[in-house]
């Protein structure tokens, strides 16, 4: 008979999880220099590593979720775990940039499944009052990883070589397994999951009004941080120190935006999503005009952080407490959607620096965009269905 372990060292667990898959999806911003010079290609065209693990988690994780919908949720988070660790080995190996597209792409395949896993057992687990809590908690593993994965990824990257750093990621998510496999609850899904009735849950207005702000609003911090890393080498003049402290402190505004959106009251939680784009729209249009001093240039990485990070809870929790007969797919669409607005963040970046255009017009750009996503909350405050968040 297995043993009842704590919520909180469940959700531990699932932090430790997130942790290794936030590192491996955004530790390569910090490595974009490493990779153009060991594997012979331009830095716009690694951005492709971004963008096509983001299309991947778009399009294949909800496949994934909706052919393993019927199973348990401990052995879908450990086989997706096994997943993890497989695709990191191959980028650990990769002899080429395509064969480290390729471990992108396995990577990302169990990337939203295991957060939307995770997040709905969270709640499952948790009391209603704290179920944003809950969710952020899950999230917290990722913004964690960007303060310290990322910046511990890229120095180590620069300091010796790029493959200890998915050694060192694979090791974690072997960690991890064991974890999963010791302290994961075993619980039966949520009522024989019935698929056509979640679908149909999905298409409420909530849920579109939340994913279009999403996708058409914050893909704009996508644009931007993409090219995070060159900019501060190139405009705030950072060496591989000044780079690792500069995404230290992305992090770590990360971090704290995580937690503080994570105490927000349900019923709160439209008013300071249209509160925090706008703020977060002025940091991104003053960025590249700051970060020319390099104590400013801290400064600004950890409001960027703060209004990255912060913002990613609110808008989770809104799609799955808005979803409360999709138990099952709602987490994972929440993941895959992010990951859909990352890519053409991401695709969008690639794009207008291609076309020559310079690092402060790309940041303006994404401001422009946080606006637009701004306007579309204050429409959904008109229009949505508030009892669900009371």
């Amino acid at each position: 008979m297995q043993k009842n372990f704590s919520r909180k060292t469940i959700l531990s667990i699932f932090m430790l999880g997130t942790f290794a898959i936030g590192m491996t999806e955004y530790v390569v911003t910090g490595l974009l220099t490493q990779f153009a010079e060991d594997l012979n290609v331009d830095i716009s065209t690694t951005g492709l590593l971004l963008s096509v693990y983001a299309i991947s988690v778009a399009i294949f994780g909800p496949l994934l979720r909706i052919i393993t919908i019927k199973y348990s949720p401990k052995p879908l988070l450990l086989g997706f775990m096994a997943i993890f660790i497989i695709s990191n080995l191959i980028a650990a190996n990769a002899s080429s940039f395509e064969m480290l597209l390729l471990s992108r792409l396995f990577s990302a395949i169990m990337h939203a499944p295991f957060f939307g896993v995770c997040m709905n057992l969270a709640v499952r687990i948790s009391e209603p009052a704290k179920r944003t809590s809950a969710i952020s908690a899950v999230q917290g593993g990722l913004t964690i990883a960007v303060m310290l994965g990322v910046p511990f990824g890229s120095f180590l990257g620069g300091l010796l070589n790029w493959r200890l750093v998915f050694w060192f990621i694979a090791l974690i998510g072997i960690l991890t397994f064991i974890g999963l496999a010791i302290v994961t609850p075993n619980v039966k899904p949520a009522e024989a999951s019935n698929l056509k009735k979640e679908l149909r849950n999905l298409k409420n207005k909530n849920v579109i009004m939340v994913i279009a702000i999403i996708v058409f609003g914050l893909s704009g911090i996508f644009t931007a941080y993409t090219f995070n890393e060159p900019m501060l080498r190139k405009i705030a003049d950072f060496d591989i120190t000044g780079v690792t402290a500069g995404l230290f402190f992305f992090g770590l505004g990360g971090v704290i935006g995580n937690i503080a959106s994570g105490k927000i009251r349900p019923s709160r939680l439209t008013s300071w999503l249209i509160a925090s784009l706008g703020a977060f729209a002025v940091v991104l249009a003053l960025y590249t005009l700051l970060i020319q001093h390099a104590f400013l240039a801290l400064i600004m990485s950890f409001l960027f952080g703060a209004g990255a990070f912060g913002l990613a809870p609110i808008l989770n929790a809104k799609i799955i407490i808005a979803s409360p007969e999709a138990p099952s797919l709602s987490g994972t669409v929440a993941a895959s959607v992010f990951n859909l607005a990352n890519c053409i963040g991401a695709t969008l970046g690639s794009f207008l620096l291609d076309a020559g255009l310079s690092y402060t017009l790309i940041t303006l750009v994404a401001a422009g965009m946080l606006v637009f996503g701004m306007i579309l909350t204050i429409v959904m405050f008109k229009v949505e269905d508030r009892s669900l968040f009371q």
